[in-house]
């Protein structure tokens, strides 16, 4: 099984129910924390917050990159360019209406796509313990652990 494929089947059990890598990307996908789903992941376009607002989870461990930006290009450009060529082979419309069109929906489309790539990514990147978020699981664990039997929270957070 590929490690996409057994991610995609994982569930995490952290105290308030499990945590699927479905819904860890999907809170991602919409800037939330993959923990909770209520806090903000971003405190600016593209800066992800230290930690979360909501529930404390750590997020400063991701790692990701230049893989958002690789994967807008690759979904951008794979929406954009078939549509494009498709419109001139049917209509041939002016270079200035080419332009005028594909330019500003390219532009769109890469910004607006950003933001919720970058979160996707640091949410798989949270379920899958990749980086410094290795020790998270077990952490969360812990915490939920003393929550339930009223004791106090690991130190060492």
């Amino acid at each position: 099984m590929s490690a996409l494929a057994s991610l995609s089947c994982s569930t995490f059990g952290h105290g308030q129910g499990d945590t699927t890598s479905i819904q860890a990307v999907s809170r991602g996908l919409r800037g939330r924390c993959p923990n909770c789903g209520r806090g903000h992941m971003f405190t600016s376009f593209l800066k992800v917050a230290d930690h979360c607002p909501a529930c404390g989870e750590e997020l400063f461990h991701q790692r990701a990159d230049d893989f958002p930006a690789y994967l807008d290009i690759l979904l951008v450009g794979h929406t954009v360019v078939p549509l494009a060529l498709l419109v001139e082979a049917e209509y041939a419309p002016a270079m200035w209406l080419q332009v005028a069109a594909w330019v500003p929906l390219t532009i769109g489309l890469s910004l607006g796509l950003l933001q919720p790539l970058k979160g996707a990514i640091v949410a798989m990147q949270w379920f899958g313990g990749m980086h410094g978020f290795v020790r998270s699981p077990t952490w969360r664990h812990a915490r939920a652990t003393a929550r339930s039997s009223d004791t106090v929270e690991p130190a060492n957070r």
